[in-house]
C-alpha cells in the first residue's frame, strides 16, 4: 500500500471530516502531497494524528516532525513526501488552506 493510501485510510479509520488529498507540483519541491483533514475537536485531531503516526510507523515510515500535537487545533505532520494538517472545523475555516492550493494542484 502506498503512502498515501495509508494515511487516507488512517484518516477514515478516525472519522475524519472532508480529507483533501493535493497533490503538489514536483517543481515546487515542497512535498508530494498536502493531506487536510477536518476534526470534531481537539481530541478527535488528536486521535486522527494518532492513528497516521501509527499506522505509518507500522509501515516503517517515521516522521520528520509534529507540531501542534499539544494544542490540537491544528495539528501537522511532517513525512517529507507527505504533510499532513488535521485542524479542528473552526480553524480550517480560518487558515482555509486549499484555497491557496486548488488553483495550483490537483485534487486526489
Amino acid at each position: 500500500m502506498r503512502k498515501i493510501d495509508i494515511v487516507e485510510k488512517a484518516c477514515q479509520d478516525r472519522l475524519a471530516e472532508d480529507v483533501k488529498i493535493i497533490e503538489i507540483d514536483k517543481n515546487l519541491a515542497i512535498c508530494d502531497y498536502f493531506v487536510i483533514a477536518t476534526a470534531n475537536n481537539q481530541n478527535h485531531a488528536k486521535a486522527i494524528a494518532e492513528e497516521i503516526e501509527d499506522k505509518l510507523y507500522k509501515e516503517g515510515y517515521e516522521h520528520v516532525g509534529i507540531e501542534g500535537i499539544r494544542e490540537g487545533t491544528w495539528i501537522l505532520l511532517d513525512y517529507g513526501d507527505i504533510i499532513v494538517h488535521v485542524f479542528t472545523k473552526e480553524q480550517r475555516e480560518y487558515y482555509d488552506l486549499e484555497r491557496l492550493w486548488e488553483n495550483k494542484e490537483g485534487e486526489k
